[in-house]
C-alpha cells in the first residue's frame, strides 16, 4: 500500500461548494495535463488524499481507499452515463449531436461517414455527484472505491507542513517548496506525489474520528 496526495484547484472546489456536493468521495481522476496530473503511478490498494490551498494554507479535502482503477473514460460511461472530458479510447465513437460524432483522433459530421467497425456511444447523463466529473479534459485514468472520507477543509498546521516528506524511495525524499513567507507554493503540490510513511500517518491521524 502507498499513498498519495492530488491537487484539487480552488475553482474545482469552489464548483464541489455550489453542487452542495460534500460526498463522500467516490473517484479522483488523472489526465494528460498538469491542472489534472497523471494517476497512472496509482494502485489498487492504494490511498489518495485530494488537497488544495485554502487562503495560503494547506488542507487535505479528502480521502480515497482505492479498489478499482480503469480508463477514466469507463468509468464515466457505466456511472454518469456520459464521457464528459475523458479520453476516447480507440474504436469508440460518440455522438455529440445529431450532426457531429467525435473518436479518437477524428470527427464526424455525418451518421453516414462514421465507420461501421467503430462502437457508437449515445450519451445519456445518469444521477451523479458532481465529483464524480472530470475537471479538467483529457481524463485518462479512475481510480476509485466505496470507502470514502467526506469531503470538507482538514487543515495542515502550518508548522507541520514542513516536516512533510514526499518522494520514493525514502533516499528520494522532499520537502514542499515554501516561499519566504512560509506558504506553499502551488506548483509543489499540483502534482500527484508519493507521500513517506510518516507523512502519511500524519495524514491518516487526520481521519481517524472523521
Amino acid at each position: 500500500m502507498a499513498y498519495y496526495t492530488v491537487y484539487w484547484p480552488q475553482d474545482w472546489l469552489d464548483e464541489l461548494r455550489k453542487s452542495n456536493d460534500t460526498g463522500p468521495v467516490k473517484v479522483v481522476f488523472g489526465s494528460i495535463h498538469s491542472r489534472m496530473p497523471s494517476i497512472a503511478s496509482i494502485k489498487e490498494g492504494d490511498v489518495v488524499f485530494p488537497v488544495s490551498l485554502l487562503d495560503r494554507h494547506l488542507y487535505i479535502m479528502a480521502r480515497l481507499e482505492v479498489t478499482h482503477k480503469e480508463r477514466a473514460f469507463d468509468y464515466c460511461i457505466r456511472e454518469l452515463g456520459n464521457p464528459y472530458r475523458s479520453l476516447i479510447p480507440g474504436g469508440v465513437v460518440v455522438k455529440v449531436s445529431d450532426a457531429f460524432f467525435c473518436a479518437k483522433d477524428v470527427s464526424y459530421k455525418s451518421l453516414q461517414s462514421v465507420p461501421e467497425n467503430l462502437t457508437m456511444i449515445i450519451p445519456g447523463d445518469k444521477p451523479h455527484c458532481k465529483h464524480q466529473e472530470p475537471f479538467n479534459c483529457c481524463a485518462e485514468w479512475a481510480v476509485w472505491g466505496e470507502n470514502g472520507s467526506v469531503i470538507q477543509p482538514r487543515l495542515i498546521p502550518d508548522e507541520v507542513v514542513p516536516l512533510l516528506r514526499f518522494g520514493y524511495p525514502k533516499s528520494k525524499e522532499k520537502p514542499l517548496r515554501i516561499n519566504s513567507k512560509g506558504v506553499v507554493l502551488a506548483q509543489s503540490i499540483a502534482a500527484t506525489r508519493r507521500l513517506s510513511e510518516e507523512s502519511a500517518m500524519f495524514f491518516e491521524g487526520l481521519f481517524e474520528n472523521s
